[in-house]
């Protein structure tokens, strides 16, 4: 359901990347930022102050105001999705176990839990047939047994489960499980 390892570590990679990318161009802001305020402070030094030189160092001020708070709210983004990528990462765990614990519930044989795995994900019986290298009225058959077991009668029946189980309210699934 969810990434490969590999796929996890190349996420993981370009993660890197990106914030690297991102405090590089901040590095690179401040210095310029710095650069120009020293170069206003010298001016005021050197000429003292013309509207010129004061709208200069304000230009400079602005720009290193908006590194700072640009680093702070980009900071701020990549906490923020680090957060979230954690709660998806439990939330797809929650719903794998959701899944097996209600396969359990109805009984289900390891070979009809991977036949009803493969049919929640929205393969048809061909390509269950196909993926288990199995025949495809095995595969009818036990969809049918899943199915009955599951007190449904397709496959959009049975996906129809789980998206409620997911809309509902906490505790709301233990209730219909016990009904």
């Amino acid at each position: 359901m969810g990434e490969s390892p590999d796929g996890t570590a190349q996420a993981a990679r370009r993660r890197a990347r990106q914030v690297w990318l991102v405090a590089a161009t901040v590095v690179v802001q401040a210095i310029a930022a710095v650069f120009f305020v020293g170069d206003a402070l010298g001016d005021l030094a050197e000429r003292g102050v013309t509207i010129h030189i004061a709208v200069e160092g304000l230009i400079a001020f602005a720009l290193l105001a908006g590194v700072v708070i640009g680093a702070r709210h980009t900071r701020a983004l990549l906490h923020e999705a680090k957060r979230r990528e954690a709660a998806l990462a439990v939330a797809s765990g929650a719903l794998a176990e959701h899944i097996a614990a209600r396969f359990r519930e109805w009984g289900l044989t390891g070979a009809e839990a991977e036949v009803a795995l493969f049919a929640l994900k929205g393969c048809d019986a061909g390509e269950i047939a196909r993926l288990r290298g199995a025949a495809s009225g095995t595969v009818r058959a036990q969809l049918s047994a899943v199915y009955a077991k599951a007190g449904v009668g397709s496959q959009a029946a049975l996906v129809s489960l789980f998206i409620e189980d997911l809309l509902e309210p906490r505790g709301g699934s233990a209730q219909n499980a016990g009904s």
